[in-house]
């Protein structure tokens, strides 16, 4: 009787999308898109990072600032143990990664989102570090690049997450005045408050294939206006099409797209 053969775990994956099994190299070398339908899967903040800048080029800032209980939220648990729980498990302190690398020799200011540390939310840590970058980027007079994947605002912050929408944006218009490009990139989803702030002022607005991005969900607009939304409602392409976006890229397009604007752009 022949020995049964084992497959070890991880050497296969199954598409989200598309349900077909992927072998998991094919899978990490198309920087995590489904090769058979496209799917683009979600990245952690410096999975994301690392697929768009130069190889050993990034330095990161703030990695040690993390969010304060100082409503003392709670819900079904408190908000303190759900950062202890969320910080233990990833390994983050919170859902933006910050810092300064390359892209193609460009040297940008680069913030990436983290959607599995709390859905991506926006506290006011995250509009800190956002904040810190751009003006990093206005001190340096370096492009700013910040990568959304995010639910929107923080509930367990209440107004002081609401607060970051307009420090950030405040930032970034000084940005502007300097002449300095922002750059922002939409993954899926980016919602809320963080799509009704930074994620839509960027000089250039660019968008991953069928990214979800609005402010409300499709279900609560449904029901406000008693409607029924046209097929691809606030998904991405849906958005370049009426004037929303500039681009929408396939994640293996994002870096030299992007490097190719800066260039036109004298950076």
């Amino acid at each position: 009787m022949s020995a049964k053969t084992s497959i070890p775990e991880g050497i296969w994956i199954k598409c989200k999308s598309c349900k077909d099994t992927i072998y998991s190299k094919d899978f990490h070398d198309n920087l995590y898109v489904c090769p058979k339908c496209d799917f683009h899967d979600r990245l952690t903040a410096m999975e994301r990072i690392q697929t768009l800048l130069d190889e050993n080029s990034f330095v990161e800032y703030d990695a040690n600032l993390g969010p304060v209980d100082v409503l003392e939220f709670n819900d079904s648990k408190s908000y303190s143990k759900r950062i202890e729980e969320t910080q233990s498990k990833l390994g983050t302190k919170d859902a933006i990664v910050c810092g300064q690398g390359e892209l193609l020799g460009h040297k940008v200011e680069v913030s990436a989102f983290d959607f599995y540390f709390m859905g991506g939310s926006m506290g006011s840590v995250v509009g800190e570090k956002i904040t810190r970058s751009i003006e990093r980027g206005i001190a340096s007079n370096m492009p700013v690049i910040i990568i959304s994947c995010s639910g929107g605002a923080r509930m367990q912050e209440s107004t002081l997450s609401l607060m970051q929408m307009a420090k950030t944006s405040a930032a970034l218009q000084e940005l502007g005045r300097k002449g300095i490009p922002y750059i922002s990139v939409l993954a899926d989803p980016t919602t809320g408050g963080v799509t009704a702030s930074f994620a839509m002022l960027g000089d250039l607005n660019i968008a991953e294939p069928n990214a979800l991005i609005g402010f409300a969900g499709p279900r609560v607009i449904e029901q406000t206006i008693r409607q029924k939304l046209p097929q691809g409602f606030q998904r991405a392409e849906f958005l370049l099409e009426h004037g929303m976006l500039d681009m929408v890229l396939h994640r293996k397009e994002l870096r030299p797209k992007i490097a190719q604007s800066l260039e036109l752009l004298g950076f």
